[in-house]
């Protein structure tokens, strides 16, 4: 791209009107599947999601939002509301999190860039720490990965490996950390039969260690910082193994929630704390909750908890969490370089923009959807408002969440007719849903179909245009299944809660009073995903998208 034939002027749709307000409302874990008690969307009652549904045909479709439609690597990959943003946002596809990693993997350019040569000046003299989510879920981090890592990084000079895992249990079966530990096991067995001293040194529960985010929860981070630094915890095992089956079988244990523990040796010596000299690389390739774990190990000037000691290390992220913040300041793997987003192309053609959500997914309508970019392309064209999460309980206690809240700010925004376009994320389906408590999350559906009435009837009101669409799916399906489709029962026949994210597809409705006549969903799209969506909002605001965005899924037919 050139600079001098480059030009952020989108041409003027030749069929669309400019100027009308649009909604663009996200609402995040709203997938759609089979109509049963499983389907907390079909049991709640969503009397405005189910009109904009059965509602004109050719104003309401179904759109991917996983595997290749958002950049993961195989139709086997659930999408994830970071992914999901960025291709609403972006309007193309990019290689993602998982995939960049694949391939920087496969073809050895890990080993040859600068955060691996800046890690691999400690393995000389010092430890090679690994700490991440050990987990085939493919959401934030993957064992393959992982494995291929531990040999990469033994035959490019490291001597001795200490991995410090955390168990999954959300994206993946609770109980499947058993197996995951032995065959890391297995594979640091023959790593010291090769000469290298490879052994697990701590673990943990993922949302009981280490693996908070957005600082909701300072003390999570800290119980694995005190594990996986210092070496302690409240519980010491002699193998990574024995620690998991132990911790396993207290009543009411769970994977996500397993407390510390460190692996001690003979002496009763934990065998890996993290000190001067060593390298340290977090795993996971997804950000958000590594995060407040990366500003630990490398913010000299850091008062969220005691370190007690702060150890010199050579730290890198598998891959950099936070573009703005330069966090950490080496990564593995270098980020999608996602330039020239819908947000940026329409602030530059006098679309002033209001984005807005709660803390837990703010940074997806801003962040994510500008291309991982942090603050404002245009502060006098732009403002984001943030409402805070509650905090310090799970979600399935306050199901509503801040839907109301979004709703009003949001409402409030289009009458105000300040701004052309408004943009939110319901978080409800999602969080909700992640905690596998159907009761409460069939509340969350209903408390964000309300906010999304709430948002309609302003647009009504100023004459505007609503797209209403999801990031992924999660509360449409909340609970496992055979191949067949039925839902799995547990040693006790107790149905298996599903908490995870989904493959389903996502809805998009569009309409409004001021959607043109002869405005509808294009038939020749039928596997359009999540990236189609940028295209449509710019001809909604009455402009051409760019040439290389993936195509718009509206058309307009003359009556």
């Amino acid at each position: 791209m050139g600079s001098t034939d480059f030009s952020w002027k989108l041409a003027v749709h030749p069929k669309l009107p400019k100027g009308k307000p649009i909604a663009v409302i996200v609402l995040d874990g709203w997938g759609e599947a089979n109509a049963d008690k499983f389907n907390c969307i079909h049991v709640a009652e969503t009397p405005t999601m189910d009109s904009l549904k059965l509602g004109a045909p050719d104003k309401w479709r179904l759109v991917r939002a996983h595997g290749t439609a958002v950049g993961l690597p195989t139709e086997d990959d659930m999408g994830n509301s970071e992914v999901g943003h960025n291709a609403l946002g972006a309007g193309r596809i990019y290689a993602q999190g998982a995939k960049l990693v694949d391939i920087a993997l496969a073809t050895g350019k890990i080993y040859e860039g600068e955060g691996f040569k800046y890690i691999k000046e400690s393995f000389d003299t010092g430890t090679l720490h690994l700490i991440g989510l050990l987990s085939d879920g493919g959401v934030h981090s993957r064992l393959d990965q992982l494995q291929l890592l531990l040999n990469g990084a033994s035959e490019h000079g490291a001597k001795r490996i200490r991995v410090h895992i955390l168990t999954d249990g959300r994206d993946v079966l609770d109980g499947s950390s058993v197996g995951f530990v032995e065959t890391l096991e297995n594979d640091l067995a023959k790593l010291r039969e090769k000469g290298v001293d490879a052994q697990i040194a701590s673990g943990g529960g993922r949302m009981y260690v280490t693996m908070d985010r957005y600082e909701n929860d300072w003390e999570v981070v800290k119980r694995g910082w005190d594990a996986q630094v210092l070496g302690e915890a409240p519980f010491n095992f002699k193998s990574g193994l024995e620690a998991v089956k132990t911790l396993r079988q207290e009543p009411k244990a769970n994977d996500q929630y397993l407390p510390p523990f460190v692996i001690v040796d003979d002496n009763g010596k934990s065998v890996g704390p993290i000190v001067d000299g060593d390298a340290v690389v977090t795993f996971n390739f997804r950000a958000d909750r590594m995060v407040m774990l990366a500003k630990a190990l490398e913010y000299e000037d850091f008062d969220k908890f005691d370190r007690v000691r702060f150890p010199k290390i050579r730290y890198a992220g598998m891959l950099q969490y936070d573009g703005e913040l330069k966090l950490p300041s080496h990564y593995l793997v270098s980020p999608p370089e996602i330039e020239r987003t819908s947000g940026e192309y329409l602030v530059h053609n006098g679309v002033r923009t209001f984005a807005c959500s709660e803390t837990v997914k703010f940074g997806h309508v801003t962040f994510f959807w500008n291309g991982n970019r942090s603050g404002y392309f245009n502060q006098d064209m732009e403002e984001y408002v943030e409402i805070p999460s509650d905090s310090g309980i799970t979600f399935n206690v306050k199901p509503k969440m801040k839907a109301l809240e979004i709703a009003e700010k949001t409402r409030d925004a289009i009458l105000s007719c300040k701004f052309d376009q408004v943009r939110v994320n319901l978080p409800n389906g999602d969080m909700v849903g992640h905690t596998g408590d159907i009761e409460a999350t069939v509340v969350a559906c209903k408390a964000a179909d309300e906010a999304v009435k709430m948002i309609l009837d302003a647009i009504e009101q100023v004459g505007g245009i609503y797209v209403v669409t999801a990031d992924h799916g999660n509360a449409e399906d909340m609970v496992k299944r055979n191949k067949k489709g039925e839902p799995l029962l547990d040693k006790e026949g107790k149905i298996q809660i599903l908490t995870s994210h989904t493959l389903q597809p996502v809805p998009i409705a569009i309409g409004g009073p001021g959607l043109a006549p002869g405005v509808g969903f294009r038939k020749d799209l039928p596997s359009a995903g999540l990236a189609n969506v940028a295209a449509t909002v710019m001809n909604l605001h009455g402009f051409e998208a760019p040439s290389d965005y993936e195509p718009t899924l509206i058309e307009v037919v003359d009556n």
